[in-house]
């Protein structure tokens, strides 16, 4: 048997999403919501399987490191401790002929990727088209850094950057957004306060750092983990769930005395990208991505970046923050927010090691990182294709199918009884409708690692058919053993 693999793109794996109930648009029988998606039953247990083994890998496997669960509102003096009133926000433009708004980087990556896509098309071979856009991508880089927004504009006439939807490059002058989301809180409108949607789960944890430290008796270097929902008003929000307003991060603050952070920087750098290599995935496929201009508060920081279907993009974040968080919330509470070192006798302001993953982010690169469209070549000469998610077994929604080949002779009783065994220790599934071959294919494509066939022989012997999905070998042992080979493949 030999198979020819297709290239994958962002549109099938989106349409794959939908079609078997990982991800589906938000209020899609409203015409939906733009930049809002919801977890379809596959798409919730994947997702909640990657927020564990994140969770599992921080707080169990880490004895110096615990979590917390912090409210989405909080006191809106945070977020101006934090700087997100005065400066989270991105610079866009508008076409003033459509009327369409873009964030500014979006919109000069998009004319290098057009510049790119001419060059590999180009009989020439297109060399002096790459040169353009890499100019074109470092000038943006310079320009940003800068916060020089008139030179950016200057540079979008230059090139002619065009509107998609106009064609004309009749452009606004550059301004500023700020992305949070404001509410009010209070039960009668007058008399309400504004409070915001959080943009990241970090400043609940720098708010904690006493009650954490206290009461879980940590010791400096000690972690704070947690997972949640955050919320940014993208104006130019695309790529499926790769930027969503509302999304979920995985965030882990490493708190170190000053003098240390460099060590646990390139510590925490190396022990990160060590997780996502133990799902299995190509070391080809991410890379290391150093800052250029590094945030003021902070004196190092990296992407770690993925090769999605549209690109190497960032996935998650190391950062060192110096004392910078905690030294402004302890300004704008009035409230010391020391740890005391009894190994110095000395009280200081820890710094902080940062770690930041994007959960739907890292759900998407999962995907696509599993997706696969197969032709089949069988030994009769004739093709079958099928669609297949080749999940890391730990992750997969299903871990179990257990099919019995017929509704009758007794065959659906004893993999029921199969399931019950193994139902308690993972996720199992049940069918027994239509042909085996198609409900393999179904379990194929939402990324079942195994399946198990109750047949007659069954009856016989007590044995049972495992077909693995990856190599789609099949392989005759005791039903007694099933439990432990699906446990020796997730554990």
């Amino acid at each position: 048997m030999s198979k020819t693999v297709t290239d994958n793109t962002l549109q099938a794996i989106i349409s794959h999403a939908k079609e078997y109930g990982f991800v589906f648009p938000s209020s899609e029988i409203y015409d939906g919501l733009s930049a809002v998606y919801d977890y379809g039953p596959y798409g919730a247990q994947l997702k909640k399987n990657i927020r564990d083994y994140w969770w599992k890998s921080m707080t169990q496997m880490n004895d110096n490191i615990v979590g917390i669960d912090a409210a989405i509102f909080m006191h809106p003096t945070t977020w101006k401790a934090s700087g997100h009133v005065d400066s989270f926000s991105d610079p866009l433009i508008d076409n003033k002929d459509s009327k369409k708004r873009y964030r500014v980087d979006h919109l000069i990556e998009a004319h290098a990727d057009k510049l790119n896509e001419e060059a590999a098309k180009a009989a020439d071979g297109g060399a002096a088209l790459r040169d353009r856009a890499m100019k074109l991508l470092a000038d943006m880089d310079t320009l940003l850094a800068n916060d020089d927004f008139a030179g950016l504009g200057a540079l979008i006439q230059d090139h002619k950057i065009q509107c998609s939807v106009s064609g004309t490059s009749n452009w606004t002058e550059i301004r500023q957004f700020n992305l949070m989301f404001s509410t009010e809180l209070g039960s009668v409108a007058e008399d309400a306060n504004t409070i915001y949607l959080r943009p990241e789960t970090a400043q609940g944890i720098f708010v904690n750092f006493l009650n954490v430290q206290k009461t879980a008796r940590m010791k400096i270097p000690f972690g704070i983990a947690q997972t949640g929902k955050a919320f940014r008003n993208e104006i130019v929000a695309r790529q499926f769930i790769f930027r969503m307003r509302e999304f979920e991060q995985m965030e882990m603050q490493f708190f170190v005395k000053p003098g240390t952070q460099k060590e646990w920087y390139e510590h925490w750098k190396n022990e990160r990208m060590n997780w996502h290599l133990s799902l299995g995935i190509a070391a080809d496929k991410y890379r290391f991505h150093d800052h250029v201009k590094l945030a003021h508060y902070a004196d190092a920081a990296l992407d770690i970046e993925y090769e999605f279907p549209f690109g190497f993009k960032e996935v998650e974040g190391i950062h060192s923050r110096t004392d910078y968080d905690l030294t402004r919330h302890q300004e704008f509470s009035k409230k010391k927010l020391q740890y005391f070192d009894t190994e110095i006798n000395q009280h200081y302001v820890p710094y902080v090691i940062e770690t930041s993953i994007g959960l739907d982010r890292m759900f998407l690169l999962i995907l696509s990182n599993a997706y696969e469209e197969e032709q089949i070549q069988k030994e009769d000469g004739t093709t079958d294709a099928r669609v297949v998610l080749h999940l890391p077994a730990k992750l997969a929604p299903i871990k179990l199918a257990v099919l019995p080949l017929t509704k009758k002779d007794g065959l659906p009783e004893l993999a029921k009884a199969l399931m019950d065994e193994c139902k308690p220790s993972f996720h199992c599934f049940f069918e027994e409708k239509d042909a085996i071959g198609k409900r393999y294919r179904r379990q194929d494509a939402i990324g079942t690692p195994f399946c198990v066939t109750i047949d007659h022989q069954t009856k016989e012997d007590n044995t049972v058919t495992v077909r693995f999905r990856d190599s789609m070998q099949q392989e005759r042992i005791p039903m007694s053993e099933v439990k432990a080979l699906v446990l020796k493949h997730i554990a």
